[in-house]
């Protein structure tokens, strides 16, 4: 597959599509303007209104969307302030970003339901909260983009390579039968618990200048050499993945599912993990993006489990970091994936419901998919994301070829000199060696209470 196989995806599922003579939607085929189009028009009349001492609904209309408020509340990662207020500046009405870090957020939504309308779900978290019954389906009709998404999305396969489904796959999470079903759905349906915002290929972070040979397997994270200079993510159901993954490396199990552990096999981590921490291997365990940062950074720890992000953070303070590629090695290896995605609270109906509607349509325009893009996540519809890029952030970011020129990060701070190349080379390769995704496990209860075990060890 070349280089631009990416923008052959949408472009293969896009034929057919009526269009106009610039390339957009047409409307005289049953495609409705958007509603931003609706107030942009409802503005003129209103201005029009107004200057023959007419007052009209457009005016109120316009006035009412000004007055909305959207709560967007999620992680750090993929809840950021500067997405939210470009979002407001570009559709019209106020969104408010809250970060919470992964059980706070589920919590919240299980509990506080009516305090969110945008809940920024993983796959795992959208299986939840329609069980739940605190989310309402997307009705996918509504999503101009929706035939642009990656196959990763709608068919559970990318360049004809099945996405694995150890863990919970945004693919097996993202249908239900209608718009109240709290069971998911195995296939594409008009209807949608979440729909993916962002998503990557995680792994090891290390320090070059500090390990004395270049990372490649998760089980580099156990070597002994590094005791007292390593540490591991807290957030138990992701933490204990990124476990097996070093302990599967290291040859010490075979797990049936890394995503969906026996109790036996829950067991024999934690005590695998209460063990290493024991003797002192463990600098520290960390649960927020900025904690992994500073441990890096100041070589508190010097290989740790670590996000795109964070690497990309301590490079820009001048620090050498490397995200290990950990590609798969016929049933071992490969990276930890995850995905982030926008719902809907079961609360929002009327113009809220519109606005937020506005709001998921608009993160893939591009805007958002170029600004995710600069600290090395993916969009859903990377052919909209690279017309806000430039040629030299695509090569490096999507294509794994050497920078052009100087990288930039997305407030524009340099992060990488021209002739870098990113770790783990292009979006094709770190995605298609995905072997695993963030997950609810059958037995979630035991496994936190275990995980807790391993934390106050």
């Amino acid at each position: 597959m070349n280089a631009t196989a990416i923008e052959l995806f949408a472009g293969e599922l896009d034929m057919g599509r009526d269009t106009d003579k610039s390339g957009k939607r047409s409307v005289a085929k049953g495609h409705l303007p958007s509603r931003r189009q609706l107030l942009k028009g409802a503005a003129a009349v209103a201005g029009a209104a107004a200057g023959s001492n007419v007052i009209g609904a457009p005016m109120i209309w316009a006035q009412e969307i000004k007055d909305i408020e959207l709560r967007h509340v999620g992680v750090s990662y993929s809840v950021v302030k500067a997405i939210g207020d470009q979002a407001a500046k570009d559709l019209g009405f106020k969104v408010t970003m809250q970060n919470l870090d992964t059980s706070a957020a589920i919590n919240r939504f299980i509990t506080q339901p009516n305090s969110v309308d945008i809940p920024d779900l993983e796959g795992w978290q959208a299986k939840l909260a329609a069980k739940r019954g605190v989310i309402q389906g997307i009705n996918i009709k509504k999503v101009k983009e929706f035939d642009n998404f990656l196959p990763i999305f709608t068919k559970g396969e990318l360049d004809g390579h099945k996405i694995p489904r150890q863990g919970v796959s945004p693919y097996e999470a993202m249908y239900i039968k209608d718009a109240n079903a709290t069971d998911l759905h195995d296939g594409v349906t008009d209807w949608a618990t979440f729909l993916p915002q962002v998503y990557n290929a995680d792994s090891i972070g290390y320090r070059p200048d500090l390990v004395d040979h270049p990372v490649t397997e998760w089980k580099d994270l156990l070597n002994p050499k590094y005791k007292g200079k390593a540490a591991i993510l807290d957030v138990p159901a992701i933490g204990i993945m990124d476990a097996a993954l070093c302990f599967e490396s290291a040859d010490l199990i075979k797990y049936g599912n890394k995503g969906n552990m026996t109790t036996k096999e829950i067991d024999f981590t934690i005590e695998k993990l209460i063990e290493l921490k024991k003797s002192g291997h463990f600098r520290a365990t960390w649960t927020t993006f900025d904690q992994s940062v500073q441990l890096m950074a100041a070589g508190e720890v010097v290989i740790q489990s670590m996000w795109s992000p964070a690497v990309a953070a301590v490079r820009v303070k001048q620090i050498p970091c490397v995200y290990a590629p950990v590609n798969k090695k016929g049933d071992k290896e490969g990276y930890r994936g995850w995905c982030n995605g926008l719902g809907l609270m079961k609360h929002l109906s009327g113009k809220k419901l519109d606005a937020a509607y506005e709001y998921i349509n608009w993160y893939y325009t591009g805007w958002q998919g170029a600004f995710v893009s600069r600290y090395g996540y993916y969009s859903p519809v990377p052919s909209t994301a690279k017309k806000h890029m430039t040629p030299t952030e695509w090569a490096f970011w999507y294509e794994g070829k050497p920078a052009p020129e100087e990288i930039k990060d997305p407030y524009g701070v340099p992060m990488e000199k021209a002739g870098t190349v990113r770790d783990g080379g292009s979006f094709l390769e770190r995605v298609k060696n995905i072997s695993c995704w963030n997950t609810l496990m059958d037995e979630a209860a035991y496994m936190n209470k275990r995980w807790n075990d391993f934390k106050v060890a």
